[in-house]
C-alpha cells in the first residue's frame, strides 16, 4: 500500500538501497536494482539537475546564474539526457547509442554551453581556460556512445594487466630497464634510473596519466579501458562520472552523505549500496557473440574473412583472444585501482563478488577451461595514432588525458584505445566520432600505426575484402533470447560452424 507521503510524488526509484544492503540482497537482485537504476528517467523531486555544479563535479564558473529551467538541459555541457539507457540503448540496453546519443566529452568543465560572444566568465558559455571563443568543434570532442556488454570481463582483463605491468616496475632495479608485456602484449620498456627516477619515454600504448611519475615514485601503469581515449579505470569510475556530467545526479561516495553539492536540495542523490548495483549491472551484461547464417556462400565468406582478418595484420592489435587466469572471472567491486572520489578497498568497505561464469546470470557467459578463460574481445587495451597526420579529420581538437587549459590539452588528441570489436556490427554507427556509417569506412580509415594493415586491406580482391566485412558483421550483441556464443540470421542457436572461433 502506498504511503499518504507519496502520493503525488514524480521520481524514477522511489526507494534507494542503503549501505549495506548490497550485502544482503542476492546477486540477481542487486543486479536487478541496478538495471532499475541503469533504466530510470530521473527527475527534479529525487535530484536531476545540477544548479550550481559544472560536470566535472566543481563549481560553476558564475554562482549567479544557476542551471535550472531554461539552463537546466545542454546538450553539449550537460545535464544532457534523463537516463543511461537514453544513450546506451543498441540493440537493446546497455549497448551502444545512435549518433544522436553522442557525448560530447569535456563540454562539462563549461557551466552551459551558449557561444555567447559578449560572456567574460571563462568556462562560463563561451570562453576556454585560455579566454578563447571556442566554437561547436572546439569545444568538446564528440564520442559515439559505445556499448557496455562484456565489460566485466574488460575490467578483469585490465586489472590483470595493470598488476602485470606495477609488478615488472617493482621489480626494476635502479640503473635498468624491462620491457613491458602482459598477456603477449608489448608495452614498451620502463626505465628506472640510476638515482631512482623513472623513464617512461619508451612505454608504449599507454595513457599519460598512467605515465606520470615524480620523484621515486613508481608510475601507476593502469590500463584505463573505459573512454575511447583509454581514460576511465573501471566501470565504478564511469558510473560516478556519468550520472554527475549527465544527469547531475551525485553519489554519495563522491560528493559526500547529506551533502548537497549541486544546490538542487537533494541530499544522498545515490548511496554506495546504489551505485554497487548498477556497476554489477552492466559488469554482468552477457558477452556478445556470432550471428553466422546458415547460407553456405555466407559462411564461406565469414571464414574466409576471418583469415584474411589475421593476415592481413588486423590481428595484431585487434586481439582476437586474451587470456584471463587466476579466477580473474570472479568479478569483485570495489576495483583495487580505484581514483579517489570513488569506492576504494582501504576505505574499510567488504567487497562484493560476483562469478561472471554463472548461468544465473544474463546468458550467454564465457565459461574458463583449464584454469584459463578466453575473451574474445578483439583488442590489446592499448592507446594507438592511426591518424594520417595532423590534418587527418579523425583527430581531436582536445586531450582529455591532459590538464584541463594546457598546453597539451589544446594540442589534441590522435590516440585512442584499439577498438573492441565484439559486439560491434550492431551498434552502429562507428568509428570513434560516430561518423561513419559502414564498417567499411573505418576499416578505409586506418593509417598511422595501421598503415601496413590498411594498406593491405585495400591491396586485396575484392571478394577478399567482402569477406573481411562480411566477417566483422558477424561480430553481434546477440539478441535477449541467445544462449550460446552462436545464433543464425534467425537468432536460434546454432554451433559455431568449422574455422570460426565464438
Amino acid at each position: 500500500m502506498a504511503q499518504e507521503g507519496n502520493i503525488g510524488r514524480e521520481v524514477a526509484i522511489a526507494r534507494h538501497l542503503q549501505d549495506g544492503q548490497e550485502f544482503d540482497l542476492s546477486i540477481r537482485k542487486l543486479i536487478a536494482f541496478g538495471e532499475k537504476l541503469f533504466t530510470a528517467r530521473w527527475t527534479i523531486q529525487e535530484g536531476a539537475g545540477r544548479p550550481l555544479s559544472k560536470g566535472t563535479g566543481a563549481a560553476l564558473s558564475d554562482l549567479t546564474d544557476p542551471l535550472v529551467f531554461p539552463r537546466n538541459f545542454n546538450r553539449l555541457s550537460g545535464p544532457d539526457t534523463n537516463s543511461c539507457a537514453g544513450c546506451h540503448n543498441l540493440p537493446r540496453v546497455g549497448g551502444g547509442g545512435d549518433i544522436v546519443g553522442n557525448v560530447f566529452v569535456l563540454g562539462q568543465r563549461f557551466d552551459f554551453a551558449t557561444f555567447d560572444g559578449n560572456e567574460t566568465l571563462l568556462t562560463k558559455g563561451a570562453l576556454d581556460e585560455l579566454g578563447n571563443e571556442v566554437t561547436l568543434q572546439s569545444i568538446a570532442d564528440s564520442r559515439k556512445t559505445i556499448g557496455m556488454f562484456g565489460s566485466g570481463y574488460i575490467e578483469m582483463l585490465a586489472r590483470q594487466i595493470t598488476a602485470d605491468l606495477e609488478m615488472i616496475c617493482a621489480a626494476t632495479p635502479p640503473e635498468s630497464s624491462r620491457p613491458l608485456v602482459s598477456k603477449g602484449i608489448s608495452f614498451g620498456t620502463i626505465i628506472h634510473n640510476a638515482d631512482g627516477t623513472w623513464d617512461t619515454s619508451q612505454c608504449q600504448g599507454l595513457p599519460a596519466p598512467s605515465m606520470k611519475t615524480e620523484g621515486a615514485n613508481q608510475p601507476s601503469m593502469a590500463i584505463r579501458p573505459f573512454h575511447q581515449a583509454g581514460n576511465g579505470i573501471s566501470l565504478r569510475q564511469f558510473t560516478n562520472n556519468a550520472f554527475n556530467q549527465h544527469h547531475g545526479i551525485q553519489s554519495e561516495e563522491r560528493f559526500g552523505g547529506d551533502v548537497d553539492a549541486d544546490g538542487d536540495g537533494v541530499v544522498n542523490e545515490l548511496t554506495r549500496a546504489d551505485v554497487t548495483a548498477v556497476t554489477l549491472f552492466q559488469a554482468t551484461l552477457p558477452v556478445p557473440g556470432r550471428v553466422i547464417a546458415r547460407d553456405p556462400v555466407v559462411r564461406a565468406a565469414v571464414a574466409n574473412g576471418e583469415r584474411k582478418f589475421g593476415e592481413i595484420g588486423c590481428a595484431s592489435c585487434h586481439v582476437p583472444s586474451l587470456a584471463l587466469d587466476k579466477r580473474g572471472w570472479v568479478y569483485t567491486e570495489p576495483n583495487p585501482y580505484n581514483p579517489s572520489g570513488n569506492l576504494r578497498l582501504s576505505d574499510g568497505v567488504p567487497p562484493v563478488s560476483v562469478d561472471l561464469t554463472s548461468d544465473q546470470l544474463p546468458l550467454p557467459r564465457l565459461k574458463p577451461s583449464h584454469g584459463v578463460m578466453h575473451v574474445p574481445a578483439y583488442t590489446d587495451f592499448k592507446l594507438h595514432d592511426i591518424t594520417s597526420g595532423p590534418g587527418d579529420p579523425n583527430r581531436e581538437l582536445l586531450d582529455m588525458n591532459q590538464p584541463a587549459g594546457s598546453a597539451g590539452f589544446f594540442a589534441g588528441n590522435s590516440k585512442f584505445i584499439t577498438r573492441k570489436l565484439w559486439g560491434i556490427a550492431n551498434q552502429h554507427p562507428f568509428g570513434h566520432h560516430g561518423l561513419y556509417t559502414t564498417m567499411r569506412e573505418a576499416v578505409l580509415a586506418h593509417h598511422g600505426e595501421a598503415e601496413a594493415s590498411g594498406t593491405a586491406f585495400r591491396s586485396l580482391p575484392k571478394y577478399d575484402q567482402d569477406s573481411v566485412i562480411e566477417f566483422l558483421k558477424s561480430l553481434q550483441i546477440l539478441p535477449a533470447t541467445a544462449r550460446s556464443l552462436c545464433v543464425d540470421e534467425n537468432g536460434k542457436d546454432t554451433d559455431c560452424p568449422p574455422g570460426i572461433q565464438p
